[in-house]
């Protein structure tokens, strides 16, 4: 009974949390709207953000092939890749 009872508690807390977790808030509406408004001034509204790599990698790739076709900047982001190269 008890092991029926958290069981369905888990499947309820899942459910909610799929409903009200993938609803966009007034804030991302908001931002999607300016970005997508005004491509005359891109460059003042692109987001800066510096990321950090441990080491050039082919585990990157996709990331590297995002930044060479500008889909970064296509969503607002104005991407610095700095290479940290990690000590051990």
């Amino acid at each position: 009974m008890i092991k029926r009872i958290s069981v369905l508690l888990l499947l309820l807390a899942l459910s909610m949390t799929a409903l009200f977790g993938c609803s966009q808030t007034k804030e991302t509406k908001h931002a999607s709207a300016i970005i997508n408004t005004d491509k005359t001034n891109k460059e003042e509204k692109l987001t800066p953000v510096t990321l950090n790599e441990v080491a050039h990698s082919i585990f990157y790739a996709p990331m590297y092939v995002a930044i060479e076709k500008g889909y970064f900047e296509k969503e607002g982001i104005n991407l610095n890749l700095v290479t940290g190269f990690g000590v051990i």
